[in-house]
């Protein structure tokens, strides 16, 4: 199961069905549909409706992309939790990646690797978003469809120390393309991965198993309490399955059998037991008997 969880996506933009059928053509199987939001949370936002006539093969899914430099600013993560299936921050500075992998509520988080960022990646940092259940992603369109060698470059370069801050544990690999020419197929991106400084197990786990960890986790989020207790039953009362079979059948064995049947045999059986209990052995004859006789 090959996951894509970060595709730009517009409701007007005639190209997204292409993308799509071309990504399911490629192998992929989930595929999460991204809308960008920077500055202030809205009063309202809810996700774009899906398209209709996409691969049966893929699952698509809803995400939010934050665009985070003042933390204080957005206090309504957990709500979008509920609204949407996965919500990505993409930090801008090295004191909103902190609180990312701290204390704010999120399922990704997403860093712009093109770009030359002004801090260095520090390992408890970034463990304490791993150890948490939030994943940390490269997206690789920007590299590939990025202006001119300094965006591979810079690419390169920081998903290097990214991998090397987080030992290799905790990354999941999307695509942000926003054509269809800067789509990898995965075993590319597998590839691509190792160059990076991953083995290849773990690129591969970086668009299966850990892609397939954040859609479950985030799903946990939103139907269960703190990701513990799910509710299963409302609390109605409602008889169960194969009850009223399971009356008659007792009705039924209790008629064919006639009324006092299973005491009778009760009695039978102890007083069988109780006669073999009571009966005592022949004496052996005694040698007077015996003469006498």
């Amino acid at each position: 199961m090959f996951c894509d969880l970060n595709v730009p996506y517009n409701p007007d933009d005639p190209e997204v069905v292409h993308t799509l059928n071309f990504l399911a053509e490629l192998g992929y199987t989930t595929v999460a549909l991204s809308q960008t939001v920077s500055g202030k949370l809205p009063s309202s936002l809810n996700p774009p409706p899906l398209p209709s006539n996409v691969p049966k093969s893929l699952q698509l899914l809803t995400r939010l992309n934050l665009i985070l430099s003042d933390p204080a600013q957005n206090q309504r993560l957990a709500s979008l939790t509920q609204a949407y299936d996965l919500v990505a921050l993409c930090p801008t500075n090295e004191k909103a990646l902190l609180n990312a992998c701290t204390s704010l509520e999120c399922d990704v988080i997403s860093l712009d690797l093109s770009v030359r960022l002004p801090y260095h990646f520090k390992f408890k940092m970034l463990s304490a978003a791993i150890s948490r259940g939030v994943r940390l992603e490269i997206c690789y369109g920007p590299g590939v469809t990025g202006s001119g060698l300094d965006a591979r470059r810079n690419l390169i370069g920081n998903a290097m120390a990214l991998i090397r801050a987080t030992r290799g544990r905790g990354i999941i690999v999307s695509s942000d393309a926003r054509r269809v020419l800067s789509l990898r197929a995965p075993w590319d991106v597998i590839n691509l991965t190792c160059v990076w400084g991953l083995s290849q197990e773990r690129g591969k786990e970086a668009i299966c198993e850990e892609a397939r960890k954040v859609t479950a986790l985030a799903k946990l989020k939103r139907t269960s309490w703190r990701g513990i207790v799910d509710i299963v039953h409302g609390g109605e009362k409602s008889k169960p399955e194969g009850s009223a079979q399971q009356q008659k059948a007792t009705t039924k064995s209790k008629t064919s059998t006639p009324a006092g049947s299973g005491t009778e045999n009760l009695k039978r059986k102890a007083s069988l037991s109780s006669e073999a209990v009571t009966e005592e052995p022949e004496k052996p004859l005694s040698k007077r008997d015996e003469t006498s006789g």
